[in-house]
């Protein structure tokens, strides 16, 4: 269940189902059909992916290439499972019902330091959610575009509207599957959905219907990443795939490079690169058309789920290692420098960067389970949260840029205002800053 902390008594009983079932690890056999259509791209096949660039995505045939077979309409969460906490605590306490408080460039290295912000150290919502998972690999918690947070809970997925706290079950996948990932697309309608059994399915999120079913992995998808166009999965079984859904293929490419679980996927900004971490402590970056990683970094000496790009600078890339590593390391992708490496005293979960401001967001694990703000390029640390009890594995940020929702497996969901307001300026792509190519980056 997700119970929220708000003033609104109609949503006092909104209820969440809770489910105790945990993610069952069942190898399935790759389809012919992936045999078939995904070993390697064929002679012209770039070509082909240039044609499709003029294809919309969800046109008006799709999900035509497989039956839709969900749900048609959302299923309503039991009535007696979302309730909320009730704590005593002091009038700021997120677990008091009261309403939500809303609070509220690159810079060279010789830039002097401005004093750092100040961040509100309590979360000002807590969200129950029984059965989340406390498995590093797993990647369960999306917030999309359209403001509604998707959320994997053993063999189920919910969506929860930020704007009105409406709780929705949006499918359950029986006994024999469980939820791996969840990756909404970037116009926040669809969502991807990883399952254990190494199927990854796409789902109309607003009229709550399975659109589609590819195949293709031999055990559990742990990671999702779209771009504007390109489905990429990641597996256990340690290969990528890029799924095209304006074709009838399960998927169009496999990229294989990783000798471990494949546990960390992010594009680019521009959609031309895309970064893979590992559980073989290797980070790859692949361009977005070709089979052999243009990049092998491997300086982390533990698994690399975390990854980001930043928004302000095209090429500089950001990932952090597991318990054995605590490193946040930065890269130029033109050329594979290293630009930069802090140690954080703790296993690396997950990385976000800022769009509103030039700063990153990192959560962590074994052993302090924190959450950490630092400014970029200098590091320095701009907030420190602390609340969860277990390593926070799952982070995602509102469409505003302004919140992120932690989560960890200590079944709880935390929403913290971390960030101000966009300013009133002109975007990064009409200042030129992305026409500067990677140069720029130090």
């Amino acid at each position: 269940m997700i119970s929220s902390h708000s003033s609104d008594p109609a949503t006092q009983h909104l209820l969440l189902q809770a489910t105790k079932n945990r993610i069952r690890e069942n190898p399935a056999m790759e389809s012919p059909q992936a045999r078939k259509s995904g070993l390697n791209l064929p002679t012209g096949m770039s070509e082909t992916l240039l044609r499709l660039d003029s294809v919309p995505l969800f046109g008006s045939d799709f999900g035509s290439f497989s039956p839709a077979g969900g749900a048609a309409s959302p299923m309503s969460p039991s009535k007696n499972m979302l309730r909320f906490k009730t704590e005593n605590s002091g009038p700021n306490s997120p677990y008091s019902p009261s309403l939500l408080r809303n609070d509220s460039g690159f810079s060279s290295e010789t830039t002097p330091p401005k004093p750092p912000r100040k961040v509100p150290k309590t979360p000002h919502k807590v969200l129950d959610a029984p059965s989340l998972q406390d498995d590093f690999y797993l990647n369960l918690v999306d917030w999309s575009s359209q403001n509604v947070l998707a959320v994997g809970l053993g063999t189920s997925v919910y969506l929860w509207s930020a704007s009105n706290s409406k709780v929705t079950k949006l499918c359950d996948l029986g006994p024999n599957d469980g939820v791996c990932s969840v990756q909404w697309t970037r116009e926040g309608s669809y969502l991807s959905i990883g399952t254990s059994l190494g199927r990854v399915q796409v789902w109309d999120g607003t009229q709550c219907k399975r659109v589609r079913t590819m195949g293709g992995h031999q055990t559990r998808t742990g990671v999702l990443a779209w771009n504007s166009r390109i489905l990429a999965s990641g597996s256990r079984d340690r290969n990528i795939l890029q799924h095209d859904l304006r074709v009838p293929d399960n998927y169009i490419s496999k990229l294989v490079g990783h000798k471990s679980e494949v546990c960390g996927l992010k594009w680019s900004n521009d959609d031309r690169e895309l970064a893979s971490g590992g559980n073989d402590n290797q980070l790859l970056v692949w361009n977005q058309h070709s089979q052999q990683p243009a990049l092998r970094l491997t300086e982390h000496t533990a698994a690399v789920k975390a990854i980001a790009w930043s928004p302000h600078q095209s090429g500089l890339l950001a990932s952090g290692g597991g318990t054995a590593d605590r490193s946040i390391r930065f890269w130029n992708t033109t050329n594979g420098h290293q630009l930069n490496s802090i140690d954080t005293g703790s296993q690396v979960c997950n990385l976000t960067w800022s769009k509103n401001v030039n700063e990153i967001v990192s959560t962590h694990g074994y052993s302090q389970n924190q959450i950490m703000v630092w400014k970029y390029p200098s590091m320095g640390k701009v907030a420190t949260l602390t609340g969860h009890s277990m390593r926070v594995l799952y982070l995602a940020m509102s469409p505003d840029g302004q919140t992120i929702v932690t989560g960890a497996g200590d079944e709880t969901l935390r929403f913290w205002n971390v960030f101000p307001s966009v300013k009133t300026h002109t975007s990064v792509k009409d200042t030129g800053l992305w026409s500067l190519g990677r140069t720029q980056i130090r």
